[in-house]
């Protein structure tokens, strides 16, 4: 039985629809991310499962628990870190875990926590004199302080420098080791592909696509992209762009100067096809490159917009 199942799921803002029909479940221990465009219902999705917002229509279990009949079990059951979180700057790191404990009728070790999320060595450091990454750090703390089943973090990682967003992507993989389920929003198409178990794109209050980041991009697409640039200038480009269009295996070339670019269902079998006439011809290859298509190629084929973080 999944942990949690959302079924048509609906929330209007006056002639606004932020969120249409949105169904999914997610399954125990895995990293559920939902990505989509600012104002895509992201936001307000995952508010309505965490009960911080009542839906128009629709319903939200966690097993055989709802909002209705369970509210209390729920709310212990889960750990939320919102956008913005409340931190108390005067109290200390390990003063903010400890009060949070008081919520809850059973909580973890403030000295587990503070492991888990790598802030040990600032525990008697007061939250005003934290940098941005060590709070974002200590709110997911807060969030797992009563040691939840399911964790719902909503862009944990936005306005980070790469290491304190690599920080918490640490935090987020020893969550699922410890088998806790942990629901995602994300402004960061790389660290969706590297975290998720699965990936739901939601865009206009709709799903539009959910399956797992290699199957979202394999669904996309066989090709890959392949770059060649030429020491001998774009006489040697053309040349080999002829020839890489009789390739059965290449679906489309374009040539700039002496770079050629090529898009080929095979990459390994047409580089060997042509750098046995780029050999012939005696042309050398300065640059080689194969580009994988990623989950930003997929974002944007069925949201038709550009990501940007």
């Amino acid at each position: 039985m999944p942990v949690l199942e959302v079924r048509n799921l609906k929330k209007t803002y006056g002639s606004v629809h932020a969120v249409e029909d949105i169904s999914f479940t997610v399954e125990a221990g895995e990293v559920f991310t939902i990505i989509g465009p600012n104002g895509a219902g992201k936001t307000t999705t995952l508010e309505m499962i965490e009960g911080l917002q009542s839906p128009d229509a629709g319903q939200i279990t966690f097993g055989a628990l709802n909002w209705t009949r369970n509210s209390e079990q729920i709310k212990v059951s889960i750990g939320v870190q919102p956008q913005s979180s409340a931190l108390f700057d005067l109290l200390t790191v390990e003063e903010n875990l400890d009060l949070f404990a008081t919520f809850y009728p059973k909580s973890r070790p403030a000295s587990d926590v503070l492991e888990m999320i790598n802030l040990t060595d600032q525990r008697d450091k007061h939250v005003k004199k934290l940098s941005g990454g060590q709070k974002q750090r200590l709110a997911i703390g807060l969030a797992m302080i009563n040691d939840p089943k399911i964790i719902f973090l909503d862009e944990p990682t936005t306005g980070l420098d790469p290491q304190a967003r690599r920080n918490i992507w640490d935090i987020i993989l020893k969550l699922k080791e410890l088998g806790k389920t942990t629901i995602l929003t994300t402004h960061y198409m790389e660290e969706a592909e590297k975290l998720s178990d699965r990936v739901c794109i939601v865009d206009q209050g709709k799903i539009v696509t959910l399956d797992t980041p290699a199957a979202l991009i394999d669904r996309l697409t066989k090709e890959r992209e392949v770059r060649l640039t030429f020491l001998d200038g774009a006489d040697a480009a053309i040349e080999t762009e002829k020839v890489a269009t009789l390739q059965p295996t290449v679906v489309r070339t374009n040539r700039e100067g002496a770079s050629l670019q090529l898009w080929t269902t095979q990459p390994e079998e047409t580089l060997y096809e042509l750098f046995g006439f780029t050999k012939d011809r005696g042309f050398r290859v300065e640059q080689i490159s194969i580009r994988e298509m990623s989950l930003e190629d997929v974002f944007i084929a069925f949201t038709g917009k550009e990501w940007r973080d």
